[in-house]
């Protein structure tokens, strides 16, 4: 079920590279404000949780749409500066979150109460229904991608955009896609975060990292090394916190970070295309 959850996180931050070639540092922030109009509209306002949620995840999108076309869409070119930009515009969200809803974490009301009990296991139906829901969205994203039209086009312009411009099709408007798609991925991410654990200023910063990790061990372009690397992840972390500490959880992401580039630099599925499956 965390693997899930880190495949969710990866494959949003996987499909920029993928596309343009860079790496959106405010990422995380996606997540953070996902949480947070989730809280504003459910425990502020009073809406009901469906309506929240649907409101949280296109207000990812359309932030994500209006990072690239304000911020992004200037700075193409440079994607040291495209970099620096969005890691800054990060900083400036959360301090407009602290501004708007105070440093202090806040407790979120799950999406579904109640336990589910499986012998000696008790798993709560909220972590149940954003492991399910992940998969639903992510199995959606792979159809999206491998069988329309537009998913073709994201795949041409992922795979060579010069040639992808000459077949008649608009990189920009790919671009535009893709971080819209992003930015829903992410804040869909950040609602379920936010539910397991809490709210707080600080959470864009723990989804980076492990996006980052996600992509480093999978292959940085590769949606499905993204997919595949959360679940090796996923499944080391729990090992480790159920049979030896909590407080080395992070430790074998490090590690098998380390290993993946000594032996296959490149990555599990190390190629710049999107849709590895298809192209292997």
């Amino acid at each position: 079920m965390l693997s899930g959850f880190y495949a969710l996180i990866a494959v949003g931050f996987t499909m920029i590279f993928s596309v343009g070639r860079i790496l959106n540092l405010a990422y995380g922030s996606f997540l953070m404000l996902g949480g947070y109009l989730y809280y504003q509209c459910t425990q502020l306002m009073g809406f009901p949780k469906i309506f929240s949620f649907c409101m949280a995840v296109a207000g990812g999108a359309i932030f994500g749409l209006l990072v690239y076309q304000i911020l992004v869409k200037r700075l193409q070119g440079d994607a040291i500066a495209v970099e620096i930009a969005t890691l800054i515009l990060a900083v400036v969200i959360q301090a407009s979150v602290v501004l708007i809803f105070s440093p202090s974490p806040k407790s979120m009301w799950p999406l579904i109460p109640g336990v589910l009990r499986i012998g000696n296991a008790s798993i709560t139906y909220n972590i149940v229904i954003a492991a399910v829901t992940s998969w639903v969205v992510l199995g959606g994203l792979f159809l999206f991608i491998g069988k329309t039209s537009l998913g073709r086009a994201i795949r041409a312009v992922s795979m060579d955009r010069k040639g992808a411009i000459i077949s008649g099709i608009n990189p920009d408007r790919i671009n535009m896609v893709t971080w819209g798609i992003s930015g829903g991925l992410g804040a869909l991410a950040g609602v379920f975060l936010a539910t397991y654990t809490q709210l707080d200023p600080n959470m864009w910063v723990a989804p980076l990292i492990i996006a980052v990790a996600v992509v480093i061990v999978g292959g940085i372009g590769s949606i499905m090394g993204s997919f595949v690397a959360a679940h090796i992840i996923g499944m080391l972390e729990t090992l480790t916190t159920s049979l030896i500490a909590a407080e080395l959880r992070g430790v074998a992401t490090m590690l098998i970070i380390i290993l993946v580039l000594v032996v296959v630099p490149k990555g599990l599925f190390g190629k710049s295309e999107l849709w590895v499956a298809q192209n292997s």
